[in-house]
C-alpha cells in the first residue's frame, strides 16, 4: 500500500491550508459571537474550486475525487470546523447527487451553479419529529396533475435560510414507508416557503442552519429526481457520499486540538517543568495522537474506496463512528489539559467541544452508524454498495 500522497494532492493540501488560514481565520471569534455565515468566504471557496470536487469537467468539476475532497475539507475544518459544511452543501450533496440521478437537461441546469456558488445549496430530510427514521417523514408532496403540491416542515437545515436551490426529500405515498419518498430539486424562491434561523445552537455558530415550512407550494414535475416513490435509495446514495464529508471534518478538528493541545504542553510549566513532561499529560497527547492517525486512515481509505469505485458503506460509516468518538474524547481531553483556561474563551478549547458534539448528530448519529457498521460485519446488510 502506498500511503504517499502525489504533489497534485500536496499543492491542493498546501491551498486548502493557506485558504483557510489567510481567509477563514480573521473572522472565526467575530463570526462565533454573531453565528454569522459570511457570503464572501463562501464565493471565495467557489472561485478556487472547492466545490467541484468528483463532478464532471463538463459540469464545471475540478477532475478530482473523493480522497482529494477529503483532503481540502480536513485543512477548511482545522481552522473552522463550521465551513467544513459548505462542500457537502454543493458538491457532495445536490451536484453529486444530482449528476448521479439526474437527467441531462437537470445536469446542464443546476449542477454547474451549485460548482460555481452561483447557486448557495443544501438539502433537507430531517423534520421536527423525524431524524434517524427518514421513511418516517410527514412532509408531503400532491400529485395535481401538472405539479406537486408540498406541505409540511423541516428542521435544522444547514444552508437553511441562505440557499438558492437544494434537494427536498418528501412523501408522495404516505402509506408506503421507504417506497412512498420522492426526490426534489427544489427553489427557495417559490411562494409559500418560510424560512427561519435557529439560534442558540451549541456549535456549528458560523454555519447556517434554518427550519423550513411549506404551505401549498408549487413544485414543477420536471424537479423530481430520478423516479417518484425512488426517493429513498437516492438519499442513502448521497448520505454516503456527504458522511465522507463529515468524517474528514472530525479528521481537521481532530488535528487542530492535538496540535493546540501539544503547543499549550510545552508552554506551560507546573512544578518546575513543562507538563509536557508530566506521564499524564503525555498520555493524553499519545492517545490523541494515536486516534488522530487512526481516522487519518479510515477516512482516507473510505475516500480511496470511493474513488475506486469499491463498496464502502460499512468503511463511510465505521470512519464517521470512529471519528466522533475521537474527535469528542480529543476536545475533553484537550479542556481538561488546558486547566482553568480550557474553560475560558481566551483559548479555543470551548469551541473545541461544542464544534465536536455535532459529529455525534450530523449525517446519521453514532447509534444508526454503529448499526450500519455491526449489521454488514455480521452480514445482515442486504449489500455493501
Amino acid at each position: 500500500m502506498d500511503f504517499a500522497l502525489t504533489e497534485e494532492q500536496r499543492m491542493l493540501q498546501d491551498m486548502a491550508r493557506n485558504f483557510a488560514e489567510n481567509e477563514i481565520k480573521p473572522y472565526v471569534e467575530e463570526d462565533e459571537k454573531n453565528e454569522h455565515w459570511r457570503k464572501e468566504i463562501f464565493d471565495k471557496m467557489a472561485e478556487l474550486g472547492f466545490f467541484g470536487f468528483c463532478i464532471d469537467e463538463k459540469y464545471g468539476g475540478n477532475g478530482m475525487g473523493f480522497l482529494e475532497g477529503a483532503l481540502a475539507i480536513e485543512q477548511v475544518a482545522k481552522v473552522h470546523t463550521s465551513w467544513r459544511m459548505a462542500f457537502n452543501m454543493q458538491c457532495w450533496g445536490p451536484a453529486l447527487t444530482i449528476q448521479k440521478f439526474g437527467t441531462e437537461e437537470q445536469k446542464e441546469e443546476y449542477i454547474p451553479k451549485f460548482v460555481s456558488g452561483e447557486y448557495v445549496g443544501n438539502f433537507a430530510m430531517t423534520e421536527t419529529d423525524v431524524g434517524s427514521d427518514v421513511a418516517a417523514m410527514k412532509c408531503r408532496a400532491d400529485d395535481k396533475g401538472d405539479h406537486y403540491l408540498i406541505n409540511g416542515n423541516k428542521m435544522w437545515i444547514t444552508n437553511g435560510t441562505v440557499a438558492d436551490h437544494g434537494l427536498l426529500y418528501v412523501k408522495t405515498d404516505k402509506d408506503a414507508g421507504a417506497r412512498g419518498v420522492t426526490c426534489l430539486i427544489i427553489d427557495y424562491n417559490l411562494p409559500g416557503i418560510t424560512r427561519q434561523k435557529i439560534h442558540g445552537k451549541v456549535g456549528l455558530l458560523a454555519s447556517d442552519t434554518g427550519e423550513l415550512t411549506f404551505e401549498d407550494v408549487k413544485v414543477p414535475k420536471n424537479c423530481v429526481l430520478g423516479e417518484v416513490n425512488k426517493g429513498f435509495p437516492i438519499c442513502m446514495t448521497q448520505l454516503n457520499s456527504t458522511r465522507l464529508g463529515c468524517s474528514a471534518g472530525s479528521l481537521g478538528l481532530s488535528g487542530a486540538i492535538l496540535e493546540a493541545s501539544i503547543k499549550y504542553a510545552n508552554e506551560r510549566s507546573q512544578f518546575g517543568q513543562q507538563i509536557g513532561r508530566h506521564q499524564l499529560i503525555q498520555q493524553q497527547i499519545a492517545e490523541m495522537k494515536m486516534e488522530h492517525e487512526a481516522l487519518a486512515y479510515l477516512v482516507y481509505k473510505a475516500a480511496w474506496l470511493k474513488d475506486k469505485g469499491i463498496p464502502n458503506v460499512m468503511e463511510t460509516s465505521m470512519s464517521k463512528l470512529f471519528g466522533a468518538k475521537a474527535v469528542v474524547h480529543a476536545a475533553n481531553e484537550c479542556m481538561k489539559l488546558h486547566g482553568s483556561f480550557g474553560y475560558s474563551d481566551e483559548y479555543p478549547c470551548g469551541r473545541f467541544l461544542r464544534d465536536s458534539k455535532q459529529f455525534e448528530t450530523l449525517e446519521g448519529t453514532s447509534n444508526m452508524h454503529t448499526t450500519i457498521v455491526a449489521n454488514t460485519a455480521l452480514g445482515y446488510s442486504p449489500n455493501r454498495k
